[in-house]
């Protein structure tokens, strides 16, 4: 089956799946039925919205279920909160607005709660595994003027053998952009020193860190999506996202995972062509390929010969219309091709400032999985992997004390780890309890006088005029609705707290519900002055608790 007979065959396939799923089992095909529930209508809507995106409808359609349809209103199933809010936010509005011109009628969502849903209205099928297509290299200069051109074969084995780089060794120490390209072994390879320039051969494997894999990555709720994605993405199991926008704070392990990433891969597939690069060093290149009038070999390589490009902050984008439009370009032709594509970011696509629109919808198109502040179980777990690496014991209560302690990222949880093993090293001292907490009391001052979550709490509840208990109840009258997201607002934004902690402070809940109402609060802060006004004044207090 060729490639246009695929794509044909994957257009009938989603839409007969969406026509059924709009039917359903009891109206399909039945003769006399009711016009009221109008299935044709509904599979209209949903076909119409999907065209705009198909990639981000299956994604977030495949954990929604379709009930009914009837005077207007459509009975979805969800398979979580998460899901529910975000296709009110990104896609309801398309679906009401069709809907309300097909049918004349006024048209309301109603939602349910279902973790195990029987029907999806989309399932993925498993998607093709790449194949990266032959490349044939020209032997180099040297061989050739000795009169000792190499085969066909061992031109193909002179790539494999070695992380081949393209350009000149002074362009490649400037942008500190590499490039792993194909072949398959052969004893018949030339030496290294004939097919390296002097001086590049440490730039091979400085653009990944060996210690970045997945073995050594520590998962848990905070970035168990972002983990699972680029496992997929890397080969594993699991469906393959395409392209995967993975968005977090700084020293949350964004970039361990697109290190991860390409190791996986490279182990893997060996002749995958592999582009590991910043946004800074594509915009320099991109300056530099102006300058030099080389575009025509620029374009080829990020269109081109590559079957994986990891692109790192890719906010830095930011302003640059020309690096934009090239980028675009490159990016369309490999998503065309069925080329992996996976990017960074500090902030969520539509949260990208001085960004086309165009790139935006297109980093949205896959799967978009943010990596948050991990919780207390897994910074205990990151201390504990990290003190097992550098082969020092430390005992658990030592261990959980430095978790409590450090809470804003990996980054400074590792560093802080390895200030105390250097300084228990260097003046022979035992990392014992007493040691630490006078460490970190000495480098961490704040975190003494800092306001906790019990803190805001209490001060929220103080604000609005409520019980202590309300923000954990299931009451969820408006006003203790937006006491309690202005609460997990704050423990969000001035205790740099997980979403999971954040969820089992307020009653146990779920972390999507935590970050739904986190979302809801950011956005009224700008848009609504009575909800600034509540956050101003509650800051204040928390202040003079901090002071």
């Amino acid at each position: 089956m060729n490639n246009a007979q695929v794509a044909v065959h994957e257009e009938t396939w989603s839409a007969t799946l969406l026509l059924d799923q709009a039917e359903g089992p009891d109206n399909a095909g039945a003769p006399g039925r009711d016009e009221s529930v109008a299935p044709s209508e509904w599979a209209c809507a949903v076909q119409a919205v999907r065209e705009r995106s198909p990639g981000s409808f299956d994604q977030w359609f495949s954990g929604v279920q379709f009930d009914a349809f009837v005077d207007g209103i459509v009975s979805l199933r969800a398979r979580n909160e998460f899901v529910r809010d975000w296709i009110d936010e990104h896609f309801a509005p398309a679906l009401r607005a069709s809907l309300e011109v097909t049918t004349g009628l006024s048209i309301r969502f109603v939602w349910s709660i279902d973790a195990a849903l029987t029907c999806a209205m989309v399932e993925r099928p498993t998607p093709a595994p790449i194949r990266a297509r032959p490349l044939t290299i020209p032997p180099p200069a040297s061989l050739a003027s000795s009169g000792h051109a190499p085969s066909a074969q061992s031109e193909v084995a002179q790539a494999s053998q070695e992380q081949v780089l393209d350009g000149h060794a002074a362009d490649v120490r400037e942008s500190g952009w590499f490039e792993l390209r194909p072949g398959i072994a052969s004893d018949e390879a030339p030496p290294l020193s004939n097919r390296i320039p002097r001086g590049v051969s440490g730039q091979l494997s400085s653009g990944l860190n060996d210690r970045y894999t997945f073995a050594n990555f520590v998962v848990g709720g905070s970035n168990q999506l972002a983990h699972a994605a680029s496992t997929a993405a890397a080969g594993g199991s699991g469906p393959r996202h395409n392209p995967i926008f993975l968005c977090g704070g700084t020293g949350l392990g964004k970039t361990h995972l697109v290190h991860a990433v390409a190791h996986r891969v490279r182990t893997s597939r060996p002749e995958a062509r592999i582009i590991y690069t910043s946004a800074e060093r594509f915009v320099n290149e991109f300056v530099g390929a102006l300058a030099n009038h080389t575009m025509n070999e620029f374009r080829a390589k990020y269109r081109e010969r590559c079957d994986l490009l990891l692109v790192d902050d890719i906010h830095f984008l930011a302003g640059k219309a020309g690096t934009q439009e090239e980028f675009f370009h490159a990016f369309n032709a490999l998503h065309q091709a069925g080329k992996q594509i996976l990017v960074t970011s500090d902030k969520y696509p539509q949260q990208l400032e001085k960004i086309e629109e165009r790139l935006i919808s297109r980093f949205s198109w896959g799967l978009v999985a943010d990596i948050q502040a991990p919780e207390l179980e897994t910074r205990v777990a990151i201390v504990r992997r990290k003190a097992d690496s550098e082969r020092v014991e430390i005992p658990n209560d030592v261990t959980l004390f430095i978790a409590q302690s450090v809470r804003s990222n990996v980054r400074e949880l590792e560093g802080a780890l390895i200030r105390l093993m250097a300084k228990a090293s260097l003046t022979g001292r035992e990392l014992d309890i007493d040691f630490v907490r006078t460490e970190l009391a000495t480098t961490m001052p704040v975190r003494a006088n800092e306001s906790s979550i019990d803190d805001i709490q209490r001060a929220v509840c103080h604000h609005f005029k409520l019980r202590s208990g309300d923000l954990s109840s299931k009451d969820r009258h408006k006003t203790i609705a937006l006491a309690r997201h202005v609460a997990m607002y704050l423990c969000k934004q001035r205790l740099r707290a997980s979403y999971p902690e954040i969820g089992r402070a307020f009653g146990n809940r779920d972390h999507t519900t935590v970050m739904s109402g986190v979302r809801k609060v950011d956005a009224l802060r700008t848009s609504d002055p009575e909800v600034r006004a509540h956050l101003e004044v509650i800051d204040r207090k928390l202040g003079c608790l901090d002071a």
